[in-house]
C-alpha cells in the first residue's frame, strides 16, 4: 500500500466511484417477522441481488476501470473464496481483458463456475484464502499480470464504500447501527469511512464468525494478527489476516467487533428466507447474526441495518443450516438422557416432555439397567423454557446432558446413536410416517403399549407436513395377529423394513 488516504480523499472516491456500469443500487429491505420478534426495525441492504449475487463487484469493477490500456492488455489476477472472483470475472468480461482467478480447493463449486462461464481463468490452489493468494501473487510476478486485491486497496475500498452511501441516502431517518460482515475489511472499511463522516452518532459495527475473528484480535492488540487457522464454514471471510488500510480504516472508524457461531448464522439464514425468501450464504447472513446478538444485549428500539452480502451457496449446505438453524435460535435443545431399560419407561419418557413436539429422537434398546436417548425437543421459551425443561427432568430422575452446544455430538454423535444389540428376540422393523402435529407420537404408543416392547426408534422432522419413524418392535409369534391389528387401528403408513439389507447389516444383533 502507499501512503494512507485521509478521509476527505476517501469520501470524494466513494463519491466517484463506477461502480453502476455493472452493480444495481441495492433496495434496503425491512424485515417484518424479525423486526417484531425484536422490537425494533430491522433492514437488510440486499446486496445478494448483485449480478453476481454478491457486493464484490462493486470494488473489483472500481479498480479495474481505473486500470491503463496497457495493464487491460496484460490482464489481471485475483485470490478469492468465491465473491471477489466473480465480480472480477464480470469487470474482465466488461472491459475485454483476461482474468487469472486463483481460488482455494474448499470454494463451493457453484462460485467456481459461475466464474468460468465468466469466461475467467480459474485455479484451485490450497484449503484457504492465504495459499490462494501466495500463488496469485507468484503468477502476478511471473505472467507480468495485474494484482486486484480483494480487500486491502483504495479503490476496492471506495468500491464498497458505495454501500454505505446508499444506506444513508435510502434511510434518511436516525440509524442506531449498521452491521457488516468482515473478512479481510474491505467492505467495513469502505462503509465505515464514508458513514462515520456524515452521521458519526451511528455505529458501524462488524461482525466476524468465532473461529475466523482476525480483525477483531488485531484490534484488541492494535496491530495485525495471523491466525494459526480458521473455520471454513463462513467461506466469504475465512481470512488470517486483515489488510493493512482496511485495518487503519477499521481501527479508526468501527465502534466494535462482535462474533457469532455457526448455529447463529444457520439461525440469521433462517431469519432472511422467512422475511424475503431469500436464501442467504452463511457469510451473507453474518451480519444480521450479529444484529441479532446486539439487540439482545442493548436492548432498546432504534433501527439497526444488516447488511446481505452475499448468496452464493451450494443447494447441499441447506441440509446443514436447516438442521443448525432451530438450535441457534434456542427454538431447539438436543439433550442426552439416562432412562431405566424396562417397559414403560419409553413411554413415561415422552409423558414427561409434556406437550413439546419432539424434533429428533434416537434410541436403541441395549443389554442392561439402563438406556441412552438422543433427543431433540421444540422450544418456545428460549433458554429459559430450555432450563426448566432440564430442571424438570432432573427432579422426575432422569440423568440429562445438554448436547446443544456440544459441536461433535450436532455434526457425528446424533447419526451413530445405537447400531448392534444382541439377545433381543423377535424384532421387526418398521418404517412409519406420522403426521407433524401435538399428541402423533403418544397415539403411537398408545396403540402399542403395554402389549409391545419398542427396541429401536429413530425420528427426524424434516421440516414437511409429516415425520419419518424408524421403529424396532419386540413381536413374539404368537402375538402376530395381534400386531397387524394394531398396526392397522393406527392408520399411520407403515413398511416392514425387517428384512431390509441395510438392517441386518447393522443394527441387527443376531446378523
Amino acid at each position: 500500500m502507499s501512503d494512507p488516504a485521509p478521509t476527505t480523499d476517501y469520501i470524494k472516491k466513494i463519491l466517484t466511484a463506477r461502480v453502476y456500469d455493472v452493480a444495481i443500487e441495492s433496495p434496503l429491505d425491512p424485515m417484518p417477522r424479525l423486526s417484531g420478534r425484536l422490537g425494533r426495525s430491522i433492514l437488510l441492504k440486499r446486496e445478494d441481488l448483485q449480478p453476481v449475487f454478491s457486493f464484490k463487484l462493486r470494488g473489483a469493477y472500481n479498480k479495474m476501470s481505473g486500470l491503463d490500456p496497457a495493464q487491460i492488455a496484460r490482464g489481471v489476477v485475483c485470490a478469492s473464496a468465491g465473491n471477489h472472483a466473480q465480480g472480477v470475472a464480470l469487470a474482465a468480461a466488461k472491459l475485454g481483458a483476461r482474468a487469472v482467478i486463483v481460488m482455494p480447493r474448499t470454494t463451493p463449486s457453484i462460485k467456481v463456475d459461475a466464474c468460468r462461464a465468466r469466461g475467467a481463468e480459474v485455479v484451485l490452489h490450497g484449503d484457504a484464502f492465504d495459499e490462494a493468494l501466495a500463488e496469485a501473487r507468484r503468477r502476478e510476478h511471473e505472467e507480468g499480470l495485474t494484482f486486484l486485491h480483494p480487500f486491502d486497496d483504495a479503490e476496492v475500498i471506495a468500491g464498497q464504500g458505495t454501500i454505505g452511501k446508499e444506506i444513508l441516502q435510502q434511510h434518511t431517518a436516525p440509524i442506531e447501527a449498521i452491521f457488516v460482515p468482515v473478512g479481510g475489511g474491505g467492505l467495513a472499511a469502505g462503509i465505515a469511512t464514508f458513514v462515520k463522516y456524515l452521521r458519526p452518532e451511528t455505529k458501524v459495527i462488524g461482525v466476524e464468525p468465532e473461529d475466523a475473528a482476525c480483525m477483531k484480535a488485531a484490534l484488541a492488540t492494535g496491530a495485525l494478527v495471523d491466525l494459526p487457522s480458521v473455520g471454513l464454514f463462513a467461506d466469504g471471510v475465512a481470512v488470517r489476516r486483515a489488510g493493512e488500510e482496511t485495518f487503519r480504516l477499521c481501527r479508526q472508524n468501527l465502534d466494535e467487533v462482535i462474533t457469532v457461531d455457526t448455529d447463529a448464522m444457520c439461525a440469521a439464514v433462517k431469519d432472511i428466507f422467512d422475511d424475503t425468501r431469500a436464501v442467504s450464504e452463511p457469510s451473507g447472513a453474518l451480519s444480521l447474526a450479529g444484529a441479532k446478538l446486539y439487540a439482545e444485549r442493548e436492548g432498546g428500539t432504534g433501527t439497526l441495518v444488516a447488511v446481505s452480502s452475499g448468496a452464493n451457496l451450494n443447494f447441499d449446505r441447506l441440509r446443514h443450516i436447516a438442521e443448525r438453524a432451530e438450535i441457534g435460535e434456542q427454538r431447539e435443545v438436543l439433550l442426552g438422557v439416562t432412562i431405566p431399560e424396562r417397559k414403560g419407561a419409553y413411554r413415561a419418557f415422552i409423558n414427561a416432555l409434556g406437550s413439546r413436539a419432539i424434533t429428533e429422537f434416537n434410541y436403541r434398546q441395549a443389554p442392561g439397567m439402563e438406556a441412552q436417548i438422543f433427543v431433540g425437543i421444540n422450544l418456545s421459551g428460549g433458554k429459559r423454557e430450555k432450563q426448566e425443561l432440564i430442571g424438570s427432568l432432573r427432579e422426575g430422575g432422569y440423568r440429562v446432558l445438554d448436547m446443544s452446544d456440544n459441536e461433535m455430538a450436532k455434526v457425528h454423535v446424533r447419526y451413530m446413536v445405537g447400531g448392534r444389540s444382541t439377545g433381543l428376540a423377535h424384532e421387526r422393523l418398521f418404517r412409519f410416517q406420522f403426521p407433524e402435529r401435538p399428541g402423533a407420537l403418544v397415539k403411537f404408543l398408545d396403540a402399542l403399549a403395554p402389549d409391545f416392547d419398542i427396541t429401536l426408534f429413530h425420528y427426524r422432522n424434516h421440516g414437511a407436513d409429516y415425520g419419518r419413524v424408524l421403529a424396532g418392535i419386540a413381536v413374539p409369534p404368537v402375538d402376530q395377529a395381534r400386531f397387524e391389528a394394531a398396526i392397522e387401528a393406527l392408520g399411520y403408513p407403515a413398511t416392514d423394513e425387517t428384512d431390509n439389507p441395510a438392517y441386518r447389516l447393522f443394527l441387527d444383533g443376531a446378523a
